[in-house]
């Protein structure tokens, strides 16, 4: 039986190019008539560093500082969303309804990313990633390879191009 796709798990940097993998996702939920997730990680920082971040800023601003880094992120999520749907589907007017929520967390990238996959019941994750190291073709990225050996969802790694698109983003924030 060949598996039903509803929900598509779209995992995104925020990256220039980040649209590039975003035409994979939106062309699989066009096939599959299917809803898209976005997800923005926001990388946690390391024990160190938030051992001397709790000396200077108290538990209230630091959920202030999630907050207005959450906002800006979902902020930036939706203009580009209303950007790539103006330019690359003119003749699809649904295109944005297809995004069934924008969602931001903090954590590590590939764990947050399983961990929503399997809490949002997606039945597919696509995600970009870049070509970094000596040899760029021969590996994945880190959090790429996390996902794709622990899950067992169906998962689109889209190397991202270097350089400009036709569709890359420069944000003005």
């Amino acid at each position: 039986m060949i598996p039903t796709i509803k929900r598509i798990l779209y995992a995104t940097d925020l990256s220039p190019n980040s649209a590039y993998a975003f035409r994979y996702a939106i062309n699989s939920a066009i096939k599959h008539d299917a809803n898209i997730i976005i997800l923005h990680v926001l990388e946690m920082i390391s024990a160190t560093a938030q051992v001397q971040l709790e000396f200077y800023i108290d538990e209230e601003q630091r959920k202030n500082i999630f907050e207005e880094r959450s906002n800006y992120a979902i902020a930036r999520i939706r203009k580009r969303l209303g950007v790539f749907c103006d330019k690359e589907l003119k003749d699809d007017p649904d295109c944005a309804n297809r995004v069934q929520s924008v969602e931001v967390c903090v954590g590590f990238p590939a764990e947050e990313i399983l961990g929503k996959a399997d809490e949002l019941n997606c039945d597919e994750i696509v995600l970009g990633t870049h070509g970094k190291g000596i040899i760029q073709h021969a590996f994945l990225g880190s959090t790429a390879k996390r996902v794709l050996r622990r899950t067992r969802k169906p998962v689109f790694i889209i190397p991202l191009p270097k350089g400009e698109l036709d569709i890359t983003f420069h944000d003005d924030y």
